[in-house]
């Protein structure tokens, strides 16, 4: 079953899908453990990709136990999940569930069923940020299953110390980062690249810019974007961001050393900065540049989806409704019960009590009200991997901002034509 899109073929799909994947197809695709087992059609193989916290893999095959209309057998991917699932749908042997982003490639390709009437009833009861990023042409290929997010998490105390407020403008945030920048103590963290990696969508929303915009153009070719990064390169050059940590800005750890007085992370950390610092920590949203843009936070989302070949898509579909669906006491089990996550469905997320106060709860309200797609269906790995090149021009070569992003801007709008001609 297919949207109502025209579908793509499949030597077309391979042909717009990450480099790595094509190039691994002939090996990723072709193993004992992708798809379906053979004489077993009465299984249904469920993917999950090897998460970090302890206890999800006992969680989830608990979960597939307590399906009583088919056996699942649950598969745990570590490794390069995303290598290894787009060749099992390229190849033909497609797990019949599985967690990942909605992209348009896939749906182009006819991959993935759209599982709108799964959600139908319950539709208004999901973030909206959340079925963003798992809707296409306006159907939904993906159930959220958890909400992340990331924040800005400053100590209270060095700001007090140091006389500063917390920041609420980008002026604000440099001006801090600069203030707190002593004692052997960096201002700010943003990750071993100085932010490359994780900054440039917040730098865009910053100033009124999209990744894409509306009608499928680069949407970050433009100056106000080019000033937002020499900013960025200002505070890497002053020597005011944190570089050399001994783990990325995901982790807490240069935190809770005291090696930086706030730092750019996830709200997956807050357990263990609470751990260090009780009480003496807040959170905030990436700030605003101009007055065009806006503060934010990006929020990404896996989606339970169904694979549309093979031939259990029926009771696929079932079966992630009744888990994303029926099951709220297993949605909330799997989304507070192993770090701290966001239910996707506000009818959850409102009664949790390790989301109720202090900063987690401060996390959920910028979610609700600045929340923004990490990664849009459109966004492909091809625009990501050019735009994260000129942004790591920009920040740490010293490169002209607005040649590396009209270069990037072209392979983009090479991929957007491709995708949507």
């Amino acid at each position: 079953m297919t949207s109502g899109s025209s579908p793509m073929s499949r030597r077309r799909f391979l042909g717009l899908a990450a480099a790595p994947v094509a190039a691994s197809f002939a090996t990723a695709g072709c193993g004992d453990n992708t798809g379906r087992p053979d004489g077993d059609p009465g299984t249904l193989v469920h993917w999950y990709h090897q998460y970090g916290e302890e206890g999800v893999r006992e969680a989830v095959e608990r979960y597939a136990a307590s399906y009583d209309r088919a056996r699942v057998r649950v598969q745990w991917t570590p490794g390069d999940y995303a290598t290894r699932l787009l060749a099992a749908l390229q190849g033909g042997a497609p797990p019949d569930v599985f967690e990942y982003q909605t992209k348009v490639d896939l749906v182009r390709a006819g991959l993935l069923e759209p599982l709108d009437d799964l959600i139908a009833d319950v539709r208004d009861d999901f973030s909206p940020a959340a079925l963003a990023i798992h809707t296409v042409d306006g159907s939904v290929y993906g159930i959220p299953q958890a909400v992340d997010t990331q924040v800005l998490v400053y100590r209270k105390s060095l700001l007090d110390d140091a006389g500063t407020e917390p920041p609420r403008t980008w002026e604000a945030l440099a001006d801090a980062a600069r203030t707190l920048t002593r004692d052997g103590r960096k201002g700010l963290f943003l990750g071993n690249d100085a932010g490359v990696s994780v900054a440039g969508p917040m730098m865009l929303w910053s100033v009124g810019l999209e990744q894409v915009t509306a009608d499928r153009r680069p949407g970050f070719a433009d100056p106000a974007a080019a000033s937002a990064f020499e900013r960025l390169r200002d505070l890497y050059e002053e020597g005011t961001l944190l570089l050399g940590a001994p783990t990325d800005w995901a982790d807490p750890a240069a935190f809770v050393q005291e090696l930086t007085a706030m730092q750019w992370t996830g709200l997956w950390a807050l357990p263990r900065i609470e751990e260090a610092f009780p009480g003496d920590y807040g959170v905030l949203p990436w700030p605003r540049f101009t007055e065009a843009g806006a503060d934010s936070v990006p929020v990404g989302a896996f989606g339970a989806m169904a694979a549309a070949e093979g031939g259990a898509a029926d009771l696929a579909k079932d079966y992630i409704h009744w888990l994303w669906i029926e099951r709220t006491d297993l949605q909330e089990d799997f989304n507070l019960g192993y770090g701290l996550h966001i239910p996707p469905r506000g009818s959850i997320a409102s009664s949790a009590r390790r989301l109720a106060s202090g900063p987690a709860a401060d996390a959920v309200d910028y979610v609700d009200e600045l929340g923004r797609p990490s990664s849009p269906p459109e966004w492909t790995s091809a625009m990501d991997a050019a735009f994260k090149d000129a942004l790591g021009n920009i920040v740490k070569g010293g490169a002209a901002p607005r040649e590396e992003l009209e270069r990037a801007a072209r392979t983009v709008q090479d991929e957007l034509d491709a995708l949507f001609d």
